[in-house]
């Protein structure tokens, strides 16, 4: 049995890898930032990580 412990960040343009333990969890899907998990209702770019654009 294998366990993942890190995992694309759900959010679709997102390039962020996170650890299963510190993810923000919403819907059994994990996140890197509350901004992907809230399907970045303030508008994309601001998952707060250098270099990503989601």
């Amino acid at each position: 049995m294998t366990t993942v412990t890190q995992m694309k960040c759900a959010c679709e343009p997102c390039l962020c890898i996170v650890s299963t333990d510190s993810a923000v969890q919403k819907d059994d899907k994990f996140y890197c930032s509350e901004a992907c998990a809230d399907g970045h209702q303030d508008g994309h770019g601001d998952c707060g990580h250098k270099g990503c654009n989601c």
